[in-house]
């Protein structure tokens, strides 16, 4: 029920009228009165590199970020972001002016929207999105555009019809908001699709806000490939990134954000209103992690793959359509083979009928009934949990 005033007016501003307790929630805190496997929400069972823990550690022991860090981030972060994306994109970054550091890439996707999105302005995201794009962009008074990836079931993928998101850019699009590689369905989009991308982005002078946060884990033959390093792209793009997802450290909240001096000095001026600064000591470890060798990203990557192929192998014999991810540590299914078709009253009832908990896409959805049919699962967790679920989803059908 809405929450109403003594005068029966609503409390809440009906920009964000639409949007309620998250799914994360529901379905976490059913995990938890279920005692079910939580394969909904995104976060992994285990800690990340101990050495960065234990950085984490001597950073607090030390005094340094217990108080205000900077209001960029500290210095080490910064260098360490603009390192990381030279060595790894051949992306340089002044590290003073093209770097920002935010609590997490959440705060930096609402950051930028509220700083380059005018009211009326509209913002196309591809469908299904994470959830925290529609909120933000009726935050910041936009319209929202979605532009629907597709199943492809020969190929067991999801992709973009390019013609349809050149049709959606009108006069009045201000922003492309990408996310690639994209949750929840998996897909890491081409150098062709990129191409586009920047092309048309280009063409309409568009500013284009990229989400990046799962570029470590992309797997088989796909590559990430960032987008400021196409033509005409590094002037208008916005790339976001976060230490969570690559180093599975999620609860300590550190993300950034890199682009050219005027576009992040906006972001910063919203920023420094929503959290102005955020874990202080977790900056320092962070700026250790991104130094770690290439060898932790490579091993990261082939654990994330295994579990990947444990996961999709387990749906596979429990009777769903698997929809194998090029990146990201989420699997998309379709129910309709198991005489399915309401993701949410399916994952509603999955707790009590497997004991395994997951996420209906349709809530990603601004056409639900496109999302309908698809449920999301996590696989950032533990081999022999992976192995539990596949066993109890099995059984249940």
């Amino acid at each position: 029920m809405t929450a109403m005033t003594s005068s029966a007016r609503p409390l809440l501003n009906r920009r964000l009228a639409e949007f309620g307790t998250t799914i994360f929630a529901e379905m976490s805190a059913l995990a938890l009165s279920t005692g079910s496997i939580n394969l909904g929400q995104g976060f992994p069972d285990t800690d990340g590199p101990e050495e960065i823990r234990e950085a984490a550690v001597r950073a607090l022991r030390d005094g340094r970020g217990n108080q205000y860090p900077p209001g960029p981030g500290v210095p080490e972060l910064r260098t360490a972001i603009a390192a990381h994306q030279e060595r790894r994109y051949a992306l340089p970054y002044d590290p003073d002016t093209e770097v920002l550091v935010t609590a997490g890439a959440t705060e930096a996707i609402a950051a930028t929207l509220l700083a380059l999105v005018e009211p009326g302005d509209e913002v196309i995201a591809f469908e299904p999105y994470y959830d925290s794009y529609a909120a933000c962009i009726a935050m910041a008074g936009g319209t929202r555009v979605p532009v629907t990836l597709r199943p492809d079931h020969a190929s067991a993928s999801f992709r973009l019809d390019l013609d349809e998101l050149r049709d959606a850019v009108t006069d009045r699009t201000r922003l492309l908001l990408i996310n690639t590689p994209h949750n929840p369905t998996g897909t890491v989009l081409t150098r062709e699709e990129l191409a586009f991308i920047a092309e048309l982005a280009v063409e309409r002078d568009l500013l284009v806000v990229t989400d990046e946060v799962y570029e470590h884990l992309v797997y088989d033959d796909a590559e990430h490939l960032p987008l400021a390093t196409f033509p005409g792209m590094r002037e208008r793009t916005v790339s976001i990134g976060s230490a969570g997802k690559t180093f599975s450290f999620t609860g300590w909240k550190v993300g950034w954000v890199t682009a050219a001096p005027g576009l992040v000095s906006a972001v910063r001026s919203a920023k420094q209103f929503l959290t102005y600064v955020a874990s202080g000591p977790f900056q320092y470890a962070v700026a250790e992690a991104l130094a770690l060798p290439d060898t932790y990203f490579e091993a990261f990557r082939a654990d994330m793959r295994a579990k990947r192929d444990v996961l999709a192998a387990g749906l596979t014999e429990a009777g769903f359509e698997v929809f194998r991810p090029a990146g990201t540590y989420f699997i998309t299914t379709d129910i309709r083979p198991l005489g399915e078709s309401d993701g949410f009253a399916f994952c509603r009832s999955l707790p009590e009928r497997a004991g395994v908990v997951a996420i209906p896409n349709a809530v990603f959805y601004d056409h639900r009934e496109a999302g309908a049919p698809f449920v999301r699962f996590a696989f950032c967790k533990q081999t022999e949990v992976l192995e539990e679920a596949a066993k109890r989803l099995k059984a249940a059908w």
